[in-house]
């Protein structure tokens, strides 16, 4: 397989990208929504999606049809569904007033919300690649930007946050149908962008990685080895945590999974996703989340210790290097 090295020159990848999607489109923002209610939204974000989810849940948890809590608060059926599915605003008002009719007592909730909706003017970052990525990219970059603390479980893979720009590249490479080549340096570019998040040291960022993530070679084993010592420095870095499941450990839960899970402000408002063969799929359901916390503890029973992580990877990074020379 072609080995994609990876250029650190982020700028002019993202821009110069022959008849990419990006082309002429770097530095520019489509146009923010009006701070209207009832303003239709033709690509909702994944804050958008996941405050109609939670509005969707109190109406059914307050044993409500839609029809009938329009009529409560004022909106027709049409505007509970595209409410509900994030496709209109409404205000902190009509929040509270959704919130008093549901008799939903739960006031972190409520506030969480709230600042919801009182956030979805300010644009992040990802914004800029929304007509040049897939909807799953945009995705994962909102919910690290909005997470309190980051923990993530990767078996097949590094994580994304902790990948150099050569073992990244060569991933997506691998893509079937093979990808072009600006492709992959713009998703690259991308994945790249997002670690700053971790980079700065103020946002906690835990990584459980098996064996078999470390072993696993997508390109020219040099780039395993430069991965593996990247992992090692990051590791030494306060905010951020490396433990490795070592095959020792023997049968682990979710032995195919590679998933991140957010923390949020509260408890509810948490969130996982998690890496498929057809893309991201995103869970925010209690059931879904209790697992996940399920997973994350059952590995940090299992998983050697930071110092012990740090050796195994130093062996495992010998070893390769070694068979290489």
């Amino acid at each position: 397989m072609e080995n994609f090295p990876w250029n650190p020159d982020i700028p002019s990848i993202v821009a110069t990208a022959p008849d990419g999607p990006m082309s002429g489109q770097r530095g520019r923002l489509g146009p923010l929504l009006p701070r209207k209610e009832a303003m239709a939204r033709t690509n909702p974000t994944l804050r958008q999606r996941r405050l109609g989810a939670e509005l969707r849940r109190m109406r059914e948890q307050a044993g409500l049809g839609g029809s009938q809590l329009g009529r409560e608060v004022g909106m027709n059926p049409a505007q509970v569904t595209q409410m509900e599915s994030g496709k209109i605003g409404i205000s902190v008002e009509r929040l509270h007033t959704i919130a008093t009719t549901c008799m939903c007592a739960n006031q972190p909730l409520i506030d969480a919300l709230a600042d919801v909706i009182t956030e979805r003017g300010r644009a992040g970052w990802w914004e800029e690649y929304r007509e040049a990525l897939a909807t799953d990219f945009l995705d994962i970059a909102e919910l690290e930007g909005h997470a309190r603390r980051l923990s993530v479980y990767g078996t097949t893979f590094v994580p994304g946050l902790l990948q150099t720009g050569s073992y990244t590249a060569a991933l997506f490479a691998q893509a079937y149908p093979p990808p072009l080549r600006h492709e992959v340096d713009l998703k690259t570019a991308f994945r790249m962008q997002r670690q700053r998040i971790i980079r700065s040291g103020a946002k906690p960022y835990s990584a459980f990685i098996h064996e078999a993530a470390l072993r696993m070679q997508f390109s020219d084993p040099r780039v395993n080895v430069e991965q593996i010592d990247a992992l090692i420095a990051d590791s030494e870095q306060p905010s951020i945590s490396v433990r490795v499941v070592p095959f020792a450990a023997g049968a682990v839960p979710s032995a195919c999974e590679n998933f991140t899970y957010a923390e949020g402000p509260i408890t509810e408002l948490d969130a996982a996703q998690m890496d498929t063969g057809h893309g991201g799929r995103l869970f925010d359901s209690p059931a879904h989340l209790a697992r996940f916390r399920a997973l994350l503890a059952s590995m940090d029973s299992t998983a050697l210790s930071e110092e012990e992580s740090r050796d195994f990877m130093r062996s495992i990074k010998e070893e390769m290097a070694g068979k290489h020379v």
